[in-house]
């Protein structure tokens, strides 16, 4: 899972996307839609984006000490259970400043035993919020300016936030660390609980007053740490943005990434499908699923084309002008499209990759050429070797996995506690005030969107059923989007003005604004996206391009969704445990 980031683009010096404005009223299943002709409440820009709380000036609350006093503080015993020390403060210039034009104490420190984290705090505009910030990948460094859904946008560029972010425990972007048991926990679930525990008592004894609202932001693995905090420690933050979240960190980077590696080199041999197909078949795609002109579908999962329709007659050979397919490449797509299943034919991983996605394929699903190798094959090898055995196998490869029951079962049982946060029991950050927003582009070729609307959908289980869970939780599908952003579809948009609204305000957010953005910071594409189970329909016949031309449709496939998932998402099923032995030994759950 790289670090992709581009988001929130106004203009060459700075990113914007608002809440869609002129939608009609929709209901269904209890759920209602809308927006006054102005945005109301829920319109975001450069002029009116608010994420002060009321207890703040616009002015902002000035530090009460000098950076370089902050270096000489002594915080060692400041937080009971996590001891840390402060290890720079350096005064960072607003013209040197990438996350906006204020400058900052720029303070570096470490957590036992060695989670490095940095915190950049506002000299100027700070309004009493505290965001932090998720990785990418397997994490190893510290980067302050990978806030996905919020880098960029109104109002951290005006140094509303102090900003931090960690290195999740280790300095390495390979799984290596995860043959130590304390960096593995430090990954898997410990870091972001110390981290704002830490930055918290920074920040109070540098402004002399608490941050009055705490924020969480993260994509991919950033994501999957936004869940978990969501799910272990309910009252670490107030909003939490959780895009394309790796929560079934297991699964996904054993079952789904090694499924697709067997499915593209069948039988071990040289790649059925590499880069040069990806246009053609893409077209293919499009024209079976009855796309628009535009060439986004706007719900891929309804879509149910079967590459076998344009399998080679006998003697037909495959042009520019007449695609086709060779038997092992149906083989191959029907395989990625299904996802990875067991002998009963049950999921191994809840998710598989979407009609539309194809071009997002490149270089991770699909190599450059037949003998190549793809992405996942080394996304599976360093959790494969380091991250879910005992002891390091350093020499199994994605050929080894078995997509059998019991192996899934060999290979999930002993850490899917210690990596995964699949609880969609939220029931206790509900209860403490918690708001959050999922996320999820449906052209995302590492994480299959698929999986976080099904956990979408069990959380409705546990809490109480539609109506409940958007009362604190709403999901957002970007069509066309690949992972983390890129991709065909419109990526750009504003998710930190969304939650801080409806954290401090109660303002949930109906629809985000996404926007294709060109070099000269024009906006050339905007298109609504609507809560799960709503996608975004051209109803109007007004241009594609214009987010007005939009209107909410419920989705049948995504309303109905049912995966015959052989882990399926229970509630409090092994998320707390402690490694005993060398083994991590389940406390709550079941095996």
């Amino acid at each position: 899972m790289p670090k992709l980031f581009r988001w929130c683009r106004w203009n060459s010096a700075t990113f914007l996307a608002t809440l869609a404005a002129a939608v009609a009223l929709v209901t269904g299943a209890g759920v209602a839609l809308a927006n006054s002709a102005t945005g109301g409440a829920q319109a975001a820009n450069s002029a009116s984006a608010k994420a002060v709380s009321a207890s703040t000036t616009t002015s902002g609350i000035a530090p009460a000490m000098s950076c370089s006093g902050v270096a000489q503080l002594d915080l060692a015993a400041a937080v009971p259970g996590v001891p840390f020390e402060i290890t720079s403060a350096t005064e960072l210039a607003a013209s040197t400043n990438t996350l906006g034009n204020w400058a900052a104490c720029d303070v570096k420190g470490v957590i036992a035993p060695q989670l490095h984290f940095e915190i950049k705090l506002p000299e100027t505009g700070w309004q009493a919020n505290y965001l932090q910030v998720g990785c990418g990948g397997l994490c190893g460094n510290t980067n302050v300016t990978s806030a996905p859904a919020s880098t960029g946008c109104v109002p951290l560029t005006t140094g509303a936030f102090a900003v931090a972010s960690s290195d999740e425990g280790h300095y390495q972007g390979g799984g290596l660390f995860s043959t130590d048991p304390t960096l593995r926990a430090d990954f898997g679930y410990k870091s972001d609980h110390e981290l704002v525990q830490a930055a918290k008592a920074i920040v109070k004894q540098y402004y002399g007053q608490a941050a009055t609202h705490s924020y969480f932001d993260g994509c991919s693995q950033g994501g999957h740490q936004a869940l978990t905090e969501a799910q272990r420690y309910p009252t670490d933050f107030d909003g939490i943005i959780a895009g394309a979240p790796a929560n079934n960190f297991t699964a996904l980077n054993t079952f789904s990434h090694a499924w697709t590696a067997q499915s593209v080199y069948l039988n071990g041999g040289p790649a059925t499908i590499t880069n040069a197909d990806l246009a053609d078949l893409h077209k293919a795609v499009l024209k079976g699923c009855g796309a628009p002109a535009d060439g986004i579908i706007a719900d891929p999962l309804s879509c149910t084309w079967d590459p076998g329709t344009i399998q080679c007659k006998p003697g037909q050979t495959s042009t520019s002008d007449a695609y086709c397919l060779t038997a092992d490449q149906v083989t191959t797509l029907r395989r990625i499209y299904a996802g990875p299943t067991d002998e009963r034919g049950q999921l191994l991983y809840p998710g598989y990759q979407l009609r539309g996605s194809e071009l997002n394929w490149a270089g991770i699903i699909t190599p450059a050429t037949a003998t190549g190798a793809s992405g996942d094959i080394s996304f599976v090898r360093e959790t494969l070797r380091y991250q879910i055995f005992d002891s390091p196998q350093p020499t199994l490869t994605y050929k080894d996995i078995k997509f059998t029951a019991a192996y899934y079962k060999k290979v999930m049982r002993p850490v899917e506690g210690m990596y995964d946060a699949t609880d969609p029991d939220l029931t206790a950050f509900k209860k403490a005030g918690g708001k959050l927003i999922l996320w999820h582009g449906l052209g995302d070729q590492h994480i299959p969107s698929v999986g976080t609307m099904a956990y979408y959908k069990a959380v409705e289980k546990a809490v109480g059923g539609e109506a409940a869970t958007m009362s604190f939780a709403r999901l957002f599908l970007l069509p066309g989007v690949a992972h983390c952003g890129g991709g065909q579809g419109p990526d750009t948009f504003d998710a930190l003005t969304a939650i801080t609204d409806w954290v401090t305000r109660g303002d949930a957010p109906d629809s985000l604004t996404t926007k294709s953005v060109d070099s000269s910071g024009n906006t050339t594409i905007s298109r609504p996206v609507y809560p799960f189970p709503y996608y975004a329909k051209n109803t109007t016949g007004g241009p594609a391009t214009d987010a007005s031309s939009y209107t909410p449709v419920k989705s049948t496939a995504e309303a109905t969704l049912k995966l015959d998932w052989l882990g399926s998402f229970r509630s409090g099923y092994e998320t707390v445990g402690n490694w005993v032995g060398g083994k991590w030994v389940v406390t709550k759950g079941k095996n």
